[in-house]
């Protein structure tokens, strides 16, 4: 009999070692391999091919007949926007986020307006007694709703209960890390039982029709925690991001088989739950009547929805020898590095001997490389204190040389800006737009805009 060989799986990407040694040499975590048994492996299996004895599958043509997917719309607006349109039957959705973000708060309020509407939903919590979701339920005002609530952590009993009877169409596991299936060893967590588990409940998912959504844990770098498979096996990823100490929360897709990505739901925290946002420019502007050195207004682009932030800057004069400092929130501190220089090299403007501080206002993260002019803008504004206009607003992307290059959707972007009252825009002068009532100032290079805003002619 062939001897079972021994391997070792980390916990935390999920990288398989031959023997147990303290550090994962992948990743670098402490102390995360956990033997885990492997399969046994004979001599006749090891030269056995897989060319026959098999069941021949039905090849279909790529130009065939296919009907687009149905939809079941969650009743919240941000919610279904970030989807696509809404649950897909028969697909499967992971939502992650920090704890007390609001995932679960979030889901119950979607499956309560989707049992309202007469369809089957059922509620599997892990981490919760059903108690506490009643609880929850009531406090949003929910608690008449016809949802189908449980309190387990077995995969076989749940979909066993599931099975007998007409399979529900929306169906909640929170969370898939505390699921545990009797086919694998191991504790719930560890990366075969997520793997098993995820592929169980969406095997049922597939075969009976039904929209599954499972909540994730996340990591302290945010991402989610488990095996990286976990991602490509469900159909959507979601990431709901927010502060705690913020009101507002971000419904952000991540990867959607079904729709469009970087899209973004906005809803904000309050007493009776999850509030949904139609205007997410007005959370993260300030409201002033005249411009203040250092703040200018940049509209965002969250897959097609633009959304108006604000570039905050801060230049400190330092005594001669003490270093200065570079402090960012909300961006991408190599590129605030990059504009700096790009500044002192092409615009003749000195921030070597001055603290730099920037933020994007109401704790929003900008990965937009449009956002650059509205930077240097900011920074600008700082050293010379000379206020951007209140009234305007600045896009576009910095190149290393000082040009100032067109970016995506600036037409989207301006109307976006016209709607909330602004009457001006300092963006690339390769960029026109014919159908807008805006004031349109274009740039070619970093120096000319520089001497626009100094008044240097």
């Amino acid at each position: 009999m062939a001897k079972p060989q021994k391997r070792y799986v980390c916990q935390a990407c999920g990288s398989v070692a031959s023997r147990w040694q303290g550090q994962c040499a992948d990743c670098g975590e402490w102390n995360t391999l956990v033997e885990e048994a492997a399969a046994v492996v004979t001599p006749f299996a090891a030269r056995h091919h897989l060319q026959g004895g098999g069941r021949a599958i039905t090849l279909t043509a790529l130009d065939a007949e296919v009907s687009l997917p149905e939809r079941m719309p969650a009743g919240i607006a941000e919610f279904d926007r970030a989807l696509g349109g809404g649950f897909v039957e028969g697909s499967a959705t992971l939502i992650g986020g920090d704890p007390g973000i609001g995932k679960s708060t979030l889901l119950l309020q979607a499956a309560a307006r989707l049992a309202m509407t007469g369809r089957r939903v059922a509620y599997v919590s892990g981490e919760e007694a059903a108690d506490q979701v009643r609880l929850r339920a009531r406090r949003l005002g929910l608690g008449s709703a016809p949802v189908q609530l449980a309190a387990a952590t077995s995969v076989r009993d749940i979909l066993t209960t599931l099975a007998n009877g007409a399979p529900p169409e929306f169906l909640v596991i929170d969370s898939i890390q505390t699921m545990h299936s009797d086919l694998i060893e191991g504790a719930p967590g560890t990366v075969s039982q997520v793997r098993a588990s995820a592929q169980e409940l969406i095997r049922f998912a597939k075969e009976r029709g039904t929209a599954l959504v499972m909540v994730g844990h996340v990591t302290k770098d945010g991402s989610i925690a488990g095996p990286r498979v976990l991602e490509h096996m469900v159909d959507t990823v979601l990431a709901f991001e927010g502060e705690r100490s913020h009101q507002y929360r971000i419904l952000r897709s991540i990867k959607n088989r079904f729709g469009a990505t970087d899209e973004i739901g906005v809803f904000a925290m309050q007493g009776e739950g999850l509030a949904e946002v139609s205007n997410p420019s007005a959370l993260f502007l300030t409201q002033r009547d005249e411009g203040v050195t250092g703040a200018t207004v940049f509209p965002a682009l969250e897959g097609t929805r633009p959304v108006l932030v604000e570039v905050q800057a801060l230049v400190v004069r330092l005594a001669s020898g003490a270093t200065p400092r570079r402090s960012v929130v909300g961006w991408d501190s190599g590129r605030l590095a990059m504009i700096l220089a790009v500044l002192e090299a092409r615009c003749g403007l000195s921030f070597s001997a001055a603290e730099v501080y920037l933020n994007i206002a109401g704790g929003y993260k900008v990965q937009d490389p449009a956002a650059d002019l509205a930077v240097a803008a900011a920074l600008v504004s700082a050293l010379s204190e000379r206020p951007v206009p209140a009234d305007a607003v600045a896009f576009g992307e910095v190149a290393l040389s000082g040009e100032i290059r067109p970016v995506a959707h600036a037409p989207l972007r301006l109307k976006e800006a016209a709607k909330l009252g602004f009457e001006q825009a300092l963006l690339p002068a390769a960029i026109t737009a014919e159908k807008t009532a805006m004031r349109l100032s274009g740039f070619t290079t970093l120096g000319r805009f520089v001497d626009h805003m100094l008044g240097r002619g």
